[in-house]
């Protein structure tokens, strides 16, 4: 099986590929349009801002590739907002494939924006990628910025108000935070997203 992390320069690339080594997968990390579209299954990285991450996307050439992509896609972090129409920051147009904003979280009493630091999640639909996540299982989020919940909402978590945690529509899947760094949770989560 062929998998591949797409080049678009996230800072967390190479945990994403150690967490795949250690699940006996020796992911490419590519820009190559080719390579990309043969994979069987292809996962956007991605830390930082938006702007810069579709920026990236279009100086590669891949924003029209990513749009026709047929196999499973897994968007991780960034990575999964830019799979979303459009981020509040910067207003910025993302790649529009699953239909939902990316809005800015609420700071309020309590409430500090960044979000960062472990937090739990709780399906709203049952779905593959989910298979084997219980009701008390956490994973690891360092984000300003967040998807709220709709019909393509997996599940959730809870942070001054829910938002969505993991995504899916179509063959396109995001998770918000970091399966890389979620330990045994985030290890079964990209196990599940292989075997899509």
């Amino acid at each position: 099986m062929a998998i591949v992390l797409v080049d678009a320069g996230g800072t967390n690339i190479g945990s994403v590929r150690y967490a795949l080594q250690r699940l006996g997968v020796d992911a490419e990390l590519t820009a190559d349009a080719a390579a990309i579209r043969a994979a069987d299954k292809v996962i956007l990285p991605g830390v930082g801002a938006a702007g810069p991450g579709m920026a990236r996307l279009h100086e590669l050439g891949l924003v029209g590739l990513m749009r026709s992509l047929t196999q499973p896609v897994l968007g991780v972090c960034l990575g999964m907002q830019l799979l979303c129409t459009r981020s509040a920051e910067a207003e910025v147009d993302c790649l529009g494939l699953i239909p939902a904003p990316v809005l800015r979280l609420v700071e309020t009493p309590g409430v500090r924006v960044p979000h960062m630091g472990w937090n739990s999640l709780r399906v709203k639909q049952a779905h593959p990628l989910l298979g084997g996540l219980g009701e008390r299982d956490w994973a690891y989020f360092v984000h300003s910025y967040a998807v709220p919940v709709g019909d393509y909402t997996l599940a959730t978590a809870d942070y001054g108000g829910e938002f969505s945690a993991v995504i899916a529509h179509d063959n396109f899947h995001g998770m918000q935070f970091h399966p890389e760094r979620s330990a045994e949770v985030g290890a079964k989560l990209l196990k599940n997203f292989l075997a899509l």
